[in-house]
């Protein structure tokens, strides 16, 4: 045939075409999506946000501590470093707290439950008592230790009530106690409001109102019927109207939400001041140490609104970084709360939970604008001891909780100790069985035949 030399048919080359432009980009999504999804899904991720996320905000805590306060030092003729020794020292002892908290086991926990309590009821009584309790900006709810040292009682009784709550809560289950209103109620409800009188005595209507957060969340976990919880919300409801309308000052503040001017005789001057400094910072930042609202401007800078310095000098990327974190722990301390069989655990985690995020929302809805400024700190985050020692320890409840899941335990003995133990009863070194090393190389290396290299 021509153009064969052969006599065999020329060879038809099929033209290739151009692969089918593929959809990358959503490949890309989706892979990144069951990445994320299975580490989230991993047995310590809970573990490692309580401890990372709460290390990174106590340690961004202390740097913001260190330069809000340094103005207010000078002002008072301290030292520039006076807050920041304070705070590093409570965050020291603090730490200490969340490794003893951390190791404990479940069964101490629940017995340091009403020994808390007792010792939070007598504290706050204590505040009370003329010549030992003292007030501050006007709250009736300090107690001195001498010197500059003072302590807040109830600060404490927030970790009473979740410990003491959750408690007897998980008593009254594995009693099946809690189908009958009676029990969901009593002696939780009673011992709350006993809690809030005498926080209300000293004046302290922020710390009355995160105390309520727990309380329903408590009631809420233990899965009280709609209309119990209406019912126990509408009588908080209507007692904190009354409060609020009987203080000028707090009618004051709730006037103040969403205020741009500070009004007559400069009422809302700290809410207006506070959205300036947030409204200075722009993306990025003046840079760590330049604010200008902390110069006198901004009133407890260093306390209540440390977040708007911390929007002035590091911008809208740490005021998020700062949410995020808090995101991250709230996420952790809801999947211990759901993952757990430990009705214990359960109660305990979400009141930590509640606590701590309800705070935070609070905290940082008042600096922007959004809620009336409710006078409590920003957790782990703002300058103050009393505040910081108990939410440390309630840190380390949640971390030995996520220690505590059984696939937790099996991921983190397989990795401790890392040089392994030898193995078998006493005696010589001879009937003892060889080194086993703990690690995915030696396993590896174990499963390959005798001959593979």
């Amino acid at each position: 045939m021509p153009g064969s030399s052969t006599g065999r048919p020329p060879v038809q080359r099929t033209v290739r075409r151009p692969a089918a432009s593929r959809p990358m980009r959503e490949n890309a999504v989706l892979r990144l999506y069951t990445r994320a999804r299975k580490a989230w899904d991993r047995p310590l991720t809970a573990y490692y946000l309580i401890l990372g996320g709460s290390l990174l905000i106590t340690v961004l805590g202390l740097v913001m501590v260190y330069s809000a306060s340094q103005i207010t030092a000078l002002q008072m003729s301290l030292p520039g470093s006076f807050f920041f020794r304070k705070q590093f020292l409570a965050a020291v002892i603090g730490g200490v707290l969340l490794l003893v908290a951390s190791r404990m086991p479940v069964r101490l926990h629940r017995a340091l439950a009403y020994p808390i309590l007792a010792g939070a009821v007598c504290l706050m009584a204590l505040v009370q008592v003329p010549g030992i309790g003292m007030a501050v900006n006007g709250n009736q709810n300090w107690i001195s230790l001498g010197g500059s040292f003072q302590i807040q009682p109830s600060e404490f009784g927030k970790l009473a009530l979740v410990l003491w709550g959750a408690d007897l809560l998980a008593r009254k289950q594995d009693k099946k106690l809690l189908a009958q209103w009676k029990h969901m109620l009593v002696p939780l409800v009673p011992v709350a409001f006993m809690l809030l009188g005498l926080i209300m005595l000293g004046g302290d209507m922020g710390t009355a109102i995160i105390l309520t957060a727990i309380l329903f969340g408590l009631l809420w976990l233990a899965g009280a019927p709609t209309r119990l919880f209406v019912g126990v919300l509408s009588v908080a409801a209507a007692i904190g109207v009354v409060l609020i309308k009987t203080s000028p000052n707090r009618m004051a503040r709730l006037q103040c939400i969403g205020a741009t001017d500070p009004g007559p005789g400069d009422a809302c001057w700290q809410a207006v001041h506070g959205i300036y400094a947030l409204a200075s910072g722009g993306i990025f930042g003046s840079g760590l140490g330049a604010s200008v609202e902390k110069w006198g401007q901004l009133p407890e800078a260093h306390t209540d609104f440390i977040f708007a310095v911390t929007g002035e000098e590091l911008g809208l990327a740490g005021t998020l970084s700062v949410l995020a974190l808090f995101a991250a722990l709230g996420y952790a301390g809801i999947r211990v709360a759901g993952r757990t069989e430990d009705p214990f655990v359960r109660y305990a985690a979400g009141g930590v939970t509640t606590w701590i995020t309800a705070q935070a929302v609070i905290n940082m809805g008042a600096v922007l604008g959004l809620l009336p400024i409710a006078g409590v700190p920003l957790p782990l985050f703002s300058y103050g001891g009393s505040a910081l020692l108990p939410t440390m320890f309630a840190i380390g409840l949640l971390i030995a909780f996520a220690r505590d899941e059984p696939a937790a335990r099996a991921a983190l003995a397989m990795r401790h100790p890392r040089f392994g133990r030898k193995r078998g009863a006493g005696g010589s070194a001879s009937r003892r069985e060889p080194r086993r090393w703990n690690t995915m190389r030696r396993r590896a290396s174990a499963a390959r035949s005798s001959g593979e290299r």
